[in-house]
């Protein structure tokens, strides 16, 4: 404050007021009016600026006493001066309005000490507060201090036990890659043994061979002895042909087990796969499965007209070249059995989806083709090719909506009604070599299933089911055509 009423004094602002006061009253009579206006304003501008610096100096001297310090000084002379200037400045103020300022005053400094005694109590409060906060705060911060001492032994200890787990973890490393090697030994070996496995089926087919053939020589033997020389002739001819036995003939019995199993295979997963994929486009259950048994029955329609075709090429070929013991139908089929890349599975399955888009027994969403079930079709016909190598070859039941129920050559699925006699439709084919069933195939059986065969029957004639007879189906239809369904059994 001193600084202040300091630079008031030195500005020396009252003898600058007075001198420009002298001037406009020596000056008042002879300046217009516009100029003794311009002087009253700057006397007035300058005698505020005067006065702000004067409440300025009032308000720091009240501030430098206290908070409440100057009160009675500034109620006895500062506000009764307000008031009286505001009272010349508004002459239509009454005695009662200057009496209700001062009522109303009053009871502001009522409120004023009130409120300064509630500000005490909060600041008594607040500081018991903030000691009772500094003594949690001290407490904190000493459990800080012992959990920073915790954590560095922990830290401590675990640099310890990471060396220990570092070395631990480069031992399972080695004891992995170990196992890895050994591993892949046991890989090896089992390769090693499954090819052992291979050549003792070839052995023991030759093995069989052998005993047949020394059967032959015994039996040839007895009869040289005997006083017929003719069955001696007629039997001389047999040893020469069982020496020129081909691999397909000495290897029959592994192909026929290996397609009997990869036939159930076909039944096991890739049915229920191509099911699964089928039944996201057709919810009848009942057509899915005529389609997936429609789909089978043409691919081995399909693969028996494609073995024929390709066995008739190769006999062509080798006709000109063929000589010795044996004859040029066995060269054919052993030649067939050593290549049977050569089969052209693709046009084979081509044949198939257009048979099967012109049968009037399956339907399918315009917006998908059955090319869906490529899959389960080319592995059928693989399997049924190669069945044509058997000697005898493998082939399928003949089936019909409608037939009499045969136990020895189907199973009743789960939904059949098992007091029918009648199959409603078929599930999976029937295996078959000649008149022996090699594999079960699965039916469903329902009372309505004579329905269905007059239903069948009378579709049959239709234009569209002539047009889906194609070589194959004529060709199987002259020979004894076999196809069914059924769940899977081998036979023992």
């Amino acid at each position: 404050m001193a600084d202040t009423l300091r630079r008031l004094a030195n500005t020396c602002s009252f003898s600058v007021l007075q001198d420009k006061l002298d001037s406009w009253s020596n000056d008042y009579h002879v300046a217009s009016c516009d100029q003794n206006l311009n002087h009253c304003c700057e006397l007035i501008e300058l005698t505020a600026r005067i006065q702000g610096q004067l409440f300025s100096i009032l308000n720091l001297t009240a501030n430098e006493a206290g908070h409440y310090g100057g009160v009675d000084t500034l109620k006895t002379r500062l506000l009764p001066w307000l008031g009286t200037c505001f009272s010349m400045a508004r002459p239509s103020v009454s005695e009662d309005t200057s009496l209700q300022l001062i009522q109303d005053s009053v009871a502001k400094d009522r409120k004023i000490r009130e409120l300064s005694d509630s500000h005490d109590c909060d600041m008594h409060r607040m500081e018991t507060q903030l000691c009772s906060t500094r003594m949690q705060l001290d407490s904190v911060r000493a459990e800080l201090d012992d959990a920073q001492k915790a954590l560095d032994e922990t830290k401590n200890k675990s640099a310890t036990t990471l060396l220990a787990t570092e070395e631990e973890i480069l031992q399972l490393r080695a004891d992995l890659q170990a196992a890895h090697d050994q591993l892949e030994i046991y890989k090896r070996k089992l390769d090693s043994v499954d090819e052992y496995e291979r050549q003792i089926c070839v052995l023991q087919d030759e093995v069989s061979f052998l005993t047949r053939e020394k059967a032959m020589l015994q039996e040839r033997l007895a009869s040289s002895r005997s006083s017929s020389p003719l069955p001696t002739l007629k039997r001389s001819s047999s040893p020469a042909r069982a020496e020129a036995s081909t691999r397909a003939q000495l290897t029959n019995s592994c192909r026929y087990s290996r397609l009997v199993s990869r036939y159930s295979h076909l039944y096991a997963q890739d049915r229920l796969e191509a099911q699964v994929l089928l039944r996201r486009y057709v919810d009848d259950l009942e057509m899915v499965q005529k389609i997936i048994f429609i789909a089978v029955v043409e691919s081995f329609q399909a693969a028996k007209l494609a073995y024929r075709q390709f066995k008739l090429r190769v006999r062509k070929t080798l006709s000109s070249t063929h000589f010795g013991p044996q004859s040029l139908e066995d060269v054919a089929v052993d030649y067939i059995v050593r290549n049977p890349d050569l089969y052209d599975v693709q046009t084979s399955i081509n044949d198939v989806i257009n048979a099967m888009n012109v049968n009037p027994r399956i339907s399918f969403p315009p917006e998908v083709e059955f090319a869906l079930i490529t899959s389960i079709i080319r592995e059928t016909c693989k399997c049924a090719f190669s069945m044509q190598t058997l000697d005898p070859p493998l082939d399928l039941a003949f089936a019909s909506d409608g037939e009499i129920y045969n136990e020895s050559k189907y199973r009743r699925s789960y939904d059949s009604d098992f007091s029918a006699p009648l199959v409603m439709y078929h599930v999976w084919p029937a295996l078959m070599e000649g008149n022996i069933v090699v594999v079960k195939g699965e039916v469903v059986t329902r009372r309505e299933a004579s329905w269905g065969r007059s239903r069948s029957r009378s579709r049959s004639p239709s234009p569209a089911r002539s047009r889906s007879l194609s070589p194959s189906r004529n060709l199987a239809s002259k020979s004894k055509g076999r196809f069914s369904g059924s769940e899977l059994q081998p036979r023992y």
